[in-house]
């Protein structure tokens, strides 16, 4: 098996995995907000609700789909792809595992282990706000104007904060491969009992990623760019059938990779205290896998979670927060980080 079959079988694996979890998401969505609230939730299309994402596909396939005539019609079209495709893109350099044996060949569980592959995470992730802007600016619409000029502004303020987070890992990992983020956090300890993972020893760097990584997928309570009390739906207001679909498949791809990342850089990611990482048997790589997916599902329910009990901050508070609190300390983790290193050579 050459390398190029190789990465085509993940890619495609991987693709379909998102796309299932993608639908299962929605699903598990709708059921933890209906606990939250004391209420039931999808429970007739199949055993306990089951089969409620097929359903949901079939109605927004079968939709009539809707173009308006006041739109600008290329860009339109062209929007919804604009913001699902960069949601994709973005797993492609996470390791979901270690190494797994595959007839007689050792396949490491990573699409592509790109040497720089926290700085493609941050530049494929900021591409996703193009689709934003372009569909709220393609309708026409003051409110869809208004939510892709508010997605921006966000993108701009939260990714600086984002990226200065990741320096004080990268300054320890001394590595932008996010292999070997992982591979330094399964050595070694914290006060000789936690595990080494950054979580740990770079708590502020996670706190503010955390964060920051909820205002870059625009969920609440960042999710000012679709207020629905103030714009209506925001930039998919003129949205319908597939198209309308994909806005909402990518916000939900963007939720599962930037749970994995956060599991990633910052719990892990496939390790597990106790087991041994130099350890590549077969029952042990299919642990890791499971792990790695563990972990993910947690931060996805995470997510979830907050959206059903944090309410919608107001505009000023958003930019207040990123501007006057995230950033400094975020360069303040920096600043610490680089004492630490320098007098502990």
């Amino acid at each position: 098996m050459d390398y190029a079959l190789e990465s085509l079988i993940k890619i495609a694996i991987v693709l379909g995995v998102i796309i299932t979890t993608v639908a299962y998401v929605v699903l598990a969505e709708r059921k933890v907000s209906a606990y939250i609230q004391n209420r039931l939730g999808p429970n007739r299309v199949g055993p306990w609700g089951l089969l409620q994402p097929l359903a949901d596909g079939l109605k927004f396939i079968l939709k009539e789909d809707v173009i308006p005539n006041h739109v600008n019609k290329a860009i339109y079209l062209i929007a919804p792809a604009a913001i699902l495709v960069p949601a994709l893109m973005g797993f492609a350099v996470v390791p979901f595992g270690d190494t797994l044996m595959v007839v007689g060949r050792e396949v490491q569980l990573i699409i592509s282990d790109a040497d720089i592959g926290v700085l493609y995470i941050l530049a494929v992730s900021s591409l996703g706000v193009y689709g934003v802007v372009l569909g709220g600016w393609a309708s026409n619409n003051k409110y869809a104007l208004m939510g892709g000029v508010r997605a921006s502004a966000q993108m701009i303020s939260y990714e600086l904060s984002l990226g200065l987070s990741l320096i004080g890992v990268l300054m320890i990992a001394e590595s932008l491969k996010l292999s070997d983020v992982v591979n330094l956090q399964a050595t070694g300890t914290v006060l000789g009992v936690l595990p080494a993972w950054f979580v740990f020893n770079q708590p502020i760097a996670c706190l503010v990623f955390m964060v920051s990584v909820f205002a870059e997928t625009n969920r609440l309570p960042f999710d000012l760019p679709e207020a629905e009390q103030e714009l209506v739906a925001g930039y998919h207001a003129e949205y319908s059938s597939m198209k309308f679909a994909m806005f909402f498949m990518a916000e939900y791809a963007h939720m599962i990779t930037a749970s994995a990342l956060i599991a990633t850089l910052f719990f892990g990611g496939w390790h597990l205290p106790g087991v041994d990482p130099t350890d590549s048997s077969f029952a042990l790589s299919v642990l890791k896998v499971l792990v790695f997916a563990v972990k993910t599902a947690f931060f996805l329910f995470v997510f979830i979670w907050v959206r059903w009990t944090v309410p919608r901050f107001r505009y000023d508070q958003v930019m207040r927060l990123g501007w006057k609190y995230l950033l400094p300390l975020a360069l303040l983790n920096v600043l610490l980080t680089g004492l630490y290193l320098t007098l502990n050579r």
